[in-house]
């Protein structure tokens, strides 16, 4: 009976290290390759301080915004970002030198909203090169089919993030430079461009080439 008790013992105390030794175990992980289809981007990704002031080419601009948000199953008409619901609730307004547009996702043009250049409201006083596209990006909550709006928002700051993020990696990745930022004038903004209500600017992204 003794030698019974000894050896379940021995054994509970076998099994308790062995999981312990588990729970410590550590795993090396490779280093990154970067010959893989995005790793690159995310090698280069960095927030951008200062800016180039070369106008975009429009077949870059092109791509930027498809990446952005573009149709990338037309079947569907399902983006390159996934939204809750399937809401679709982000804009993409772009400000250039000759005007602002709205990012027509389905036609794959610039509808224009205001003319002349209007870059300067999102920088105020500041001297600094003014980058030559602006993106901003605008949440309609009442796109959003259910929730209390302040769930709505919280939903909304996950898409433009999302979208945000596919900006960021998009530059990376093409020898452009950005950052996101959310610290902008929002009542002029919203007067600029004539917002509704339920219409919330989220972020914007100042996007130039590499200097």
């Amino acid at each position: 009976m003794k030698r019974t008790f000894i050896f379940i013992l021995f054994s509970i105390i076998f099994v308790f290290l062995s999981f312990a030794q588990q729970e410590n175990k550590t795993i090396k992980l490779n280093a990154p390759d970067f010959n893989r289809n995005l790793m690159k981007a995310f090698k280069e990704r960095a927030s951008a301080r200062e800016f180039d002031t070369t106008k975009l080419s429009i077949q870059d601009l092109s791509d930027l915004l498809w990446a952005a948000n573009g149709i990338n199953r037309p079947e569907s008409g399902k983006r390159t970002t996934p939204s809750a619901m399937n809401s679709q609730d982000i804009d993409i307004y772009v400000f250039l030198e000759d005007g602002v547009f709205l990012y027509d996702f389905k036609n794959s043009t610039l509808k224009s909203i205001v003319t002349g250049d209007k870059r300067q409201i999102f920088s105020g006083p500041r001297k600094d090169p003014i980058p030559p596209v602006i993106l901003l990006l605008v949440s309609d909550i009442s796109r959003f089919t259910r929730g209390a709006d302040s769930l709505k928002l919280n939903w909304a700051a996950l898409d433009a993030g999302i979208v945000s993020q596919n900006i960021s990696l998009f530059c990376a990745g093409n020898n452009m430079l950005t950052r996101p930022r959310a610290g902008m004038p929002l009542e002029e903004i919203k007067k600029l461009l004539m917002l509704s209500p339920t219409q919330y600017p989220m972020l914007n992204h100042p996007v130039s080439y590499k200097k």
